[in-house]
C-alpha cells in the first residue's frame, strides 16, 4: 500500500510488536511497554480492543476540548468517556463495533450535543473508523 502525503505530519507513533495477541508491544521511545493477551485468556496482558478503546476515548476527549475552546465553552474538569469496543465474529469473519458514552456534567444538553457532534467530525480515530465500524456515541 502506498501512502501519499499531502499533509504535514506532526507526530508518528512507532511500536515493535512480537507474538501477536499473546506477545508484547514496545514503543520506539520506550515509554510504552505492554504485554498482550487474547480477550478472555488467563494472561495478564491487555488486548488490542482495550488499547483501541483507551486511545479513541482519549483522542475524542481531546477533540471535545478543542471544539469547546472554539465554541468558547468551558468544559468541566470531570468530563468522562466510557468506551467499549466489541470484537465480533459473524460468518467466520472478525469485525469491530464500538460505543462511547460521554459525560459532560453541568453543560446544557444542546451545547454538549453540539460539542460531541463536532468532536466526532474532528477526532482522527472517529474519522478513521467512520463507515468502517458501527459506532454509537451517546451523551449520558
Amino acid at each position: 500500500m502506498t501512502m501519499t502525503t499531502q499533509q504535514k505530519v506532526i507526530y508518528t507513533a512507532r511500536t515493535h510488536t512480537t507474538g501477536g495477541r499473546d506477545g508484547q508491544s514496545r514503543s520506539s521511545d520506550g515509554r510504552l511497554v505492554v504485554r498482550l493477551s487474547s480477550p478472555g485468556a488467563s494472561g495478564n496482558g491487555t488486548n488490542p480492543e482495550q488499547l483501541f478503546a483507551a486511545g479513541w476515548s482519549a483522542c475524542f476527549e481531546g477533540a471535545m476540548a478543542l471544539v469547546a475552546r472554539q465554541m468558547k465553552v468551558a468544559l468541566p474538569p470531570d468530563v468522562a468517556i466510557d468506551a467499549e469496543v466489541d470484537l465480533c465474529l459473524a460468518d467466520g469473519e472478525y469485525s469491530l463495533q464500538a460505543r462511547l458514552d460521554v459525560s459532560i456534567p453541568g453543560v446544557a444538553s444542546d451545547v454538549a450535543k453540539a460539542i460531541v457532534d463536532a468532536a466526532e467530525r474532528t477526532c482522527p480515530y472517529s474519522k478513521a473508523i467512520r463507515a468502517n465500524v458501527p459506532v454509537s456515541i451517546n451523551l449520558v
